[in-house]
């Protein structure tokens, strides 16, 4: 190659050197590599600089850059309402079933009976969801669900997040429900812990609220949220596996049709609608249910 060289392309990227160091082999236009450590150059003897010049726009007219989807902004939302709440009805709950206040039987009276269930008892959906069967098991579902309540509640906001838990739990245990006997019983929140996660999962995939370059990123939220259920919702003799399941399974399709409903409200006021209205759906439960 005589001395007479002119530069084509220089680049930091040497990955950008090599490719376009293929363009002019496959066309036969001799060149030369320059590294100064920093950034590389392509050399081209000057006859041919021309010619080397047109091949390589013409490349980059037909390898555009690949640009990163920007990220969705997310807006996090105040959570100490929803956490406060959660932490009281399950704890007061606890205690007046303990102590058997109003002369009832708690446990008798709401928990998941599905013979009651099928013959219309659907209060029972939500009331099971703030019954335990000893501390243990109430620490677990407070620790987990203030976990989960915590980034679904940052996601959507204290109030919406949590009515779509409770809808989507009290979904869960009527599906659980029909899917096994009618002697079927069970008590506990941990059907709403694993409708917290699933709202995560299916709100954040379906928003694309993580990278979409690579597949392990844009199907995290899903093997993810399938990991966690595995790992802590299927352990223990007790455990209602097919409640956890339809839990996290409403869940996440409570969070795609979430996203799929636009920008949410924030503002305070709906925020406390919501809010008051899954208290509500509790509350007024256990009424009907100690009343009978």
């Amino acid at each position: 190659m005589n001395e007479d060289l002119r530069v084509v392309f220089e680049s930091r990227n040497r990955q950008s050197c090599a490719d376009r160091a293929l363009v002019l082999m496959s066309l036969e236009i001799p060149y030369q590599v320059i590294n100064d450590g920093g950034s590389c150059a392509l050399v081209v003897p000057a006859a041919f600089s021309s010619r080397a010049f047109s091949e390589l726009q013409l490349y980059d007219e037909e390898n555009p850059p690949v640009i990163p989807k920007s990220m969705p902004k997310i807006d996090y939302q105040n959570t100490v309402p929803g956490l406060v709440t959660y932490v009281l009805i399950v704890c007061i709950v606890a205690g007046m079933a303990d102590y058997s206040f109003f002369q009832s039987n708690w446990f008798v009276a709401g928990r998941v009976d599905g013979e009651l269930i099928r013959n219309g008892q659907l209060w029972r959906l939500f009331t099971a969801l703030t019954l335990h069967s000893s501390i243990k098991h109430l620490l677990s579902n407070l620790v987990f669900g203030i976990f989960f309540g915590l980034f679904a509640g940052r996601l959507l906001g204290s109030g919406i997040a949590w009515l779509a838990i409770v809808l989507a739990a009290a979904l869960g245990n009527g599906l659980n429900t029909l899917m096994l006997e009618a002697s079927h019983r069970s008590i506990g929140a941990s059907t709403a812990v694993f409708a917290a996660l699933g709202i995560i999962a299916g709100y954040v995939w379906s928003g694309k609220l993580m990278s979409q370059e690579r597949w392990s990123t844009r199907y995290g939220p899903i093997v993810g949220g399938l990991a966690l259920l595995m790992y802590t919702g299927t352990g223990g003799e007790n455990t209602d596996i097919g409640a956890h399941f339809f839990g996290f399974i409403c869940g996440f399709s409570a969070g795609m049709i979430l996203i799929r409903l636009g920008t949410l409200p924030r503002d305070a006021r709906t925020q406390l609608i919501a809010g008051a209205t899954a208290f509500g759906l509790i509350f007024f439960s256990w009424i009907i249910a100690l009343a009978l």
